[in-house]
């Protein structure tokens, strides 16, 4: 894999019996490879504001963890039938969120990798929404498909 690199990401969530909610953004970033880990690197612009959100997402055997910093502050880590609780700072307040990790999914190919997560979300304790999120990351000159 390349250091400069696309970033797709694609989301769902599942809120009770309503429809599930799609959310899907690509962002140009940076991959590293240090210690059999993952790491990529790359901003997130949210609307209706000018501050961008770092992301570090680290991938190292069969858990995930991804760090926010800047407009909203977080650290989530996803392990396979684990639950982990930790505060999200937000421009609105703090929450605390705890993640029940039910399935990761990842696979790596010399110019991609594919991971995918399917998860519990709790906002202060109480079941939010049952989520799943698919990332896929690959080369900037093999990621054009992803446009």
């Amino acid at each position: 894999m390349t250091k400069d690199v696309l970033v797709a990401i694609k989301g769902l969530q599942f809120e009770g019996d309503m429809d599930a909610e799609a959310i899907e953004v690509i962002n140009k970033g940076e991959y590293y490879k240090k210690n059999e880990g993952h790491y990529v690197i790359f901003d997130e612009v949210t609307e209706g504001f000018k501050e961008k959100t770092k992301n570090i997402l680290h991938v190292k055997g069969d858990s995930v963890e991804l760090t926010k910093r800047g407009l909203v502050n977080v650290h989530m880590s996803f392990e396979e039938n684990k639950k982990n609780m930790t505060q999200y700072s937000t421009p609105y307040g703090n929450i605390m969120i705890g993640i029940d990790t039910k399935s990761i999914k990842m696979e790596e190919k010399e110019d991609r990798l594919q991971i995918g997560i399917e998860y519990a979300l709790e906002l202060n304790y109480e079941h939010f929404a049952d989520c799943n999120i698919e990332m896929d990351i690959r080369s900037k000159n093999k990621g054009a498909m992803l446009v």
